[in-house]
């Protein structure tokens, strides 16, 4: 599930193909015209055949025998793909993604810190307070530094749930968060440390009330923070909750 890591004109040229088709102007079941392509961005076929591949792999395109290469159904796309979670957003599609992955992290987190605050290890503790105190420093540095920071503070807390179906979960959210937390790290928004520290001494005190209600504030916070970053983009019957 790793971001897909090709520069140059090849690079440029699967995003391109990306974004198309996440924004629909490329639509579902159309097939492409590879060649017209070809022509368009005066690229070889074998170059538009070797986007196309990462595309496949992704879940977006596939190819049957008289129909060529088409675009595959919604319910075939691997939204959970870092590329494909960027193409989303720079397609437009945003706010809608937003608002899933709110709803996402609304029905995980505040459970995850419960149990966190019930299981979680020394370590655990120790890993969790690392993360803020990461936080609390990249906060003069980039927005990419602060969003890392988040990230494994957030991953942290579903390990320290000592359940393993619940550690993974971060497959469902790590890249959109990551995405979400760029965005809102790249602007106005309140610190983060308290709401994440407020957690964290919930789970170290073993108090699995206080570390839900501390995560639910958190949640409550990164709403806030998503719709001041997005401005009129969003509206708070789009997101109902969360960051």
């Amino acid at each position: 599930m790793a971001a897909y890591s090709g520069r140059g004109v090849h690079g440029q040229t699967v995003r391109l193909l990306g974004e198309r088709v996440l924004s629909g102007r490329i639509a579902e079941g159309e097939t492409i015209d590879l060649a017209a392509l070809s022509d368009e961005l005066d690229l070889s076929l074998t170059a538009i055949r070797e986007a196309i591949k990462v595309l496949a792999a992704k879940g977006l395109v596939g190819s049957r025998q008289r129909k060529g290469t088409f675009v595959r159904a919604r319910a075939d796309w691997n939204l959970l793909d870092p590329d494909v979670v960027r193409w989303q957003i720079a397609a437009g599609a945003g706010d809608v993604f937003f608002r899933n992955l709110a709803e996402l992290r609304e029905a995980l987190e505040p459970a995850a810190a419960r149990l966190a605050a019930l299981r979680g290890t020394a370590e655990d503790v120790a890993a969790l307070r690392a993360a803020v105190a990461d936080m609390a420093e990249s906060g003069e540095a980039t927005p990419e530094a602060a969003a890392d920071a988040d990230l494994r503070w957030h991953r942290a807390l579903l390990a320290a749930t000592r359940n393993e179906l619940y550690t993974r979960t971060d497959v469902f959210f790590a890249a959109g968060l990551s995405e979400r937390d760029r965005l809102v790290h790249g602007g106005a928004h309140k610190d983060p440390v308290p709401s994440h520290a407020a957690v964290t001494e919930a789970v170290a005190a073993g108090d699995p009330v206080a570390a839900e209600q501390a995560m639910r504030s958190l949640l409550d916070q990164a709403r806030e923070d998503l719709l001041r970053a997005t401005g009129e983009g969003a509206h708070d019957d789009d997101l109902e909750k969360p960051q």
